[in-house]
């Protein structure tokens, strides 16, 4: 049974240490499955799941029928089952083609127009770009008043190794309606253009977002 597996062998426990590229399909399907019976384990019920339908190639596409024709398996664990084997393909599936692209300044502020230009503090947003361009993440640096000493390189740029980002768009909003960049804005822009060109993730415009307005800091020639 698996309580007589070592603490540190068992599938939750090592999918908890050693993450879950590190369980094999049996031990991936025995967390699934939860329970075992009283003649056979979880692990031994995994197996036998996995033998019965010539590994994953078939379990792929069994039916709820098909699956619960298995002793020890009845409609609840067979429903977790076909769920995780349906996330799976919708991952899968996933079209990145669908993600936003930046071409342009007016792209990237009708990005984040909506979001920034009613807030009555001012929030400083990054994007996250891939290669093509497309919108991989968006995220939310600080919120305050901006000056240099507090929006620091090292979160803008954290998070873009992080995402593998090869640049970044940043983006923050006057309350005032007024997109006019001040010197703090400039002093921000030219530090993160700098830090960017030393480790190789390009800065490809700072945004200042107004009331149905922007400037584009690369425009005005800041970045």
């Amino acid at each position: 049974m698996i309580r007589n597996v070592p603490h540190d062998d068992r599938p939750r426990e090592r999918l908890l240490s050693d993450g879950p590229q590190s369980l094999s399909n049996q031990e991936l399907l025995a967390i699934l499955l939860r329970t075992g019976t009283k003649e056979h384990s979880v692990l031994a019920l995994a197996q036998h799941l996995l033998t019965h339908f010539e590994g994953l190639r078939l379990l792929k596409d069994a039916t709820i029928e098909e699956i619960t024709s298995i002793k020890g398996i009845g409609k609840t664990k067979a429903i977790q089952i076909i769920a995780a084997l349906e996330l799976g393909r919708r991952v899968h599936q996933l079209q990145y083609d669908d993600r936003y692209v930046i071409r342009s300044p007016e792209d990237g502020a009708k990005y984040v127009m909506e979001d920034l230009r009613f807030l009555s503090q001012e929030h400083f947003v990054c994007l996250y770009l891939n290669t093509k361009n497309q919108v991989i993440h968006k995220k939310t640096v600080f919120i305050g008043s901006l000056n240099a000493s507090i929006v620091h390189p090292r979160e803008v740029y954290k998070e873009a190794i992080k995402r593998s980002a090869a640049s970044v768009i940043c983006a923050h909003n006057h309350p005032s309606g007024d997109p006019t960049p001040s010197r703090e804005d400039i002093e921000v822009t030219r530090r993160l253009a700098e830090c960017g060109h030393l480790i190789g993730i390009e800065l490809l415009d700072h945004l200042i977002i107004g009331d149905k307005t922007y400037v584009s800091l690369k425009e005005k020639g800041y970045v």
